[in-house]
């Protein structure tokens, strides 16, 4: 008998990363590089403090902290040497370096 997946339910983090992530890849964030976030009432604080020190620790990203709680988050536009990855054939990647518009760096 094969094995079927298990709907198992996520967890206040990936909840609020799906969120962050959402926010971050959108158009306007993306235009300008950087979007500010913000703690929802439901969003535990654990998870927030979680997310936070995950986007610090990611390389090419600045945060800054506001009063009211929010946090920008800013990167700089990539440069002539920064690669991407542009598809993906029978499991192998393609690294190419791309001069297309600014895309946030993770």
């Amino acid at each position: 008998m094969p094995k079927t997946e298990q709907n198992t339910p996520m967890n206040a983090i990936d909840r609020l990363g799906l969120r962050v992530s959402a926010m971050i890849q959108g158009p306007i964030a993306q235009l300008n590089r950087r979007v500010t976030l913000f703690q929802l009432d439901t969003d535990p604080d654990y998870a927030w403090q979680a997310i936070l020190e995950l986007l610090q620790e990611t390389d090419g990203l600045s945060l800054e902290r506001h009063e009211d709680g929010t946090v920008t988050v800013s990167w700089d536009a990539p440069t002539d040497g920064d690669a991407r990855i542009e598809d993906e054939e029978e499991g192998l990647m393609r690294v190419e370096v791309n001069e297309t518009p600014a895309i946030a760096p993770f």
